[in-house]
């Protein structure tokens, strides 16, 4: 494998010394900021969808593309990245990334129809999503490599900060002003991050040049692989997968564009992805388990609010409270993980972080209708610890040790591996919660029979609690009804919880296929 420490217009833009220029640590901290706010966009307006679906008079099937449509543009943008990077230069690219994002935004808080702020909802997602690939390769090729356990734990920190906070900040500015602000408290920030990007940015040149050579026919292909695997992916659990001929039709649309795209990337002068970045062992593996760390990101992001809400009750604002635990964790632990990085073996760490993982989603199957604050507290805590523990090892694993020319265009790759981790995990836990939510309701429909004592003294009790408000028979037993069908939901949550738990006990062997990556602190070859 190439030397990663080989000299190149990138490294060579590096300091010479292992001191970090102040000019170009700021520079960095703003292209952070930058991908923060694209990644929060994300999951910002998951906890307020129905407050827009009422300021726009839409349904909510309609509205649910809110929230698709973003996805789809991101997941497309972002491989692109790499070759856009090296086109534009880091500067320029990332300050129309940073404009573009910030115009959208403006544009999706002025919407009067669901049909404008899908558009721009999907062209903030387009734009935007440039910004979170460049951050990464900037982290692995502008720094020395002894400073990678510091700036690796700040893009990790934000990686899984932003998605994790993001129903909780979204449900306070619903909360505190209205769902329009979700996309206006972008504006100021992206202008900021825009100017400050283009004063102080100067990491690398543009190569205009390979505009000339952009391969069109790739893009196509790409767009209409990823595009709809995401709509695949999000609409296939609610309806029933292939039988809904929407998914189907893009299912298909998804098979054959995958196979002309990977024909076009290994036959392509200049391919809209290097695919051949993946001979990296450590590479591969590291996607493999980025893609692995998503489902739990974005998984579990998922699956706590929806418990709160249907099980609890809770209001947005309430979810984003009892979710700040995890947020936290990670903003105190992220320090600890960067010093550790040093000292010990990243690929014990990454196991580690995994193992946790799996041991706070273990305590979660046994949950019940009563679990509270206190009781997600420690599962919580485990779950942030974990995911910081895994994911920042695993960036520097699968980054850090790339020949510096490389970079770009695998950041692209490693990040997308993230979001259809997310996609993928979002698509399997709904699959399970459905599944295993009617069968436990058919299990238990049949034990509540009247020959059950404790069912018939349930019933007898709702009949006396009906009394003279009308039908009491018929109330109590559609009350009755309602209780089964919200235990039946607390056990698929179980369930869900259950194949996580199995799923990252053993991810966490998969740590031995990586090879031992050199000490941040040392030069040399990647391995």
């Amino acid at each position: 494998m190439a030397n990663a420490t080989t000299a190149s217009p990138a490294m060579m833009a590096a300091p010479a010394s292992d001191r970090i220029a102040p000019k170009r640590l700021f520079a960095f901290i703003i292209m952070v900021f930058g991908m923060f706010m694209s990644i929060l966009d994300i999951q910002i307006v998951s906890a307020s969808l129905s407050e827009i679906q009422a300021g726009l008079s839409a349904s909510s099937s309609e509205v649910s593309w809110v929230q698709t449509a973003y996805l789809i543009a991101e997941v497309i943008a972002i491989p692109l990245s790499g070759f856009l990077s090296r086109a534009f230069g880091t500067r320029l690219l990332f300050a129309i990334s940073a404009a573009g994002f910030t115009i959208s935004s403006l544009l999706c808080g002025f919407a009067t129809t669901i049909e404008e702020m899908i558009l721009w909802r999907a062209l903030q997602g387009f734009l935007g999503a440039g910004m979170i690939p460049t951050v990464f390769a900037s982290a692995y090729t502008v720094f020395p490599r002894s400073k990678f356990h510091i700036v690796g734990p700040i893009i990790g920190l934000v990686a899984t900060l932003a998605p994790t906070i993001g129903p909780t900040v979204g449900g306070y500015i619903t909360d505190l002003m209205s769902w329009n602000w979700l996309f206006f408290i972008n504006v100021v920030p992206g202008i900021g991050i825009t100017l400050g990007v283009l004063a102080l940015v100067d990491f690398d040149e543009p190569h205009f040049e390979l505009l000339d050579r952009f391969d069109w026919w790739g893009l196509s292909f790409m767009a209409g692989f990823l595009g709809t695997l995401e709509y695949v992916l999000e609409e296939g659990p609610q309806y029933e997968w292939l039988q809904d001929t929407s998914v189907a039709i893009c299912a298909w649309i998804c098979a054959i564009s995958a196979i002309a795209f990977f024909w076009r990337v290994f036959t392509a002068a200049e391919p809209i992805v290097n695919l051949r970045t993946f001979s990296n062992r450590n590479f591969a593996i590291g996607c493999v388990l980025q893609f692995c760390i998503g489902i739990g990101l974005y998984g579990l992001t998922y699956i706590y609010p929806r418990y709160l809400a249907e099980v609890r009750g809770y209001s947005a604002l309430m979810i984003g409270e009892t979710m700040f635990v995890s947020g936290i964790t990670m903003f105190l632990i992220a320090p600890l993980v960067g010093r550790l990085m040093v000292k010990i073996d990243m690929r014990y760490m990454i196991a580690f972080g995994l193992v946790v993982f799996a041991i706070g989603s273990y305590q979660m199957t046994w949950i019940t209708r009563d679990y509270d604050f206190y009781e997600l507290l420690v599962p919580q805590i485990l779950r942030g610890v974990g995911m910081m523990f895994a994911m920042v090892p695993t960036n520097n694993i699968a980054l850090g040790t790339l020949a510096p020319d490389r970079v770009k265009n695998a950041s692209g790759l490693f990040n997308l591996m993230r979001n259809l981790g997310g996609a993928v995990g979002l698509a399997v836990i709904n699959t399970v919660l459905n599944d295993r939510t009617d069968l436990h309701i058919t299990r238990l429909q049949e034990r509540v029979t009247w020959g059950n004592a404790t069912a018939t003294e349930t019933l007898t009790m709702f009949m006396q609690k009906f009394q003279g408000l009308g039908d009491s028979t018929l109330m109590a037993m559609k009350q009755l009804s309602q209780l089964v069908h919200r235990q039946a939901v607390v056990m698929s949550f179980g369930d869900a919880f259950f194949v996580l738990t199995l799923f990252y006990l053993g991810l966490s062997l998969l740590v031995t296929l990586l090879s031992k990556p050199v000490s941040p602190t040392a030069g040399g070859d990647a391995h």
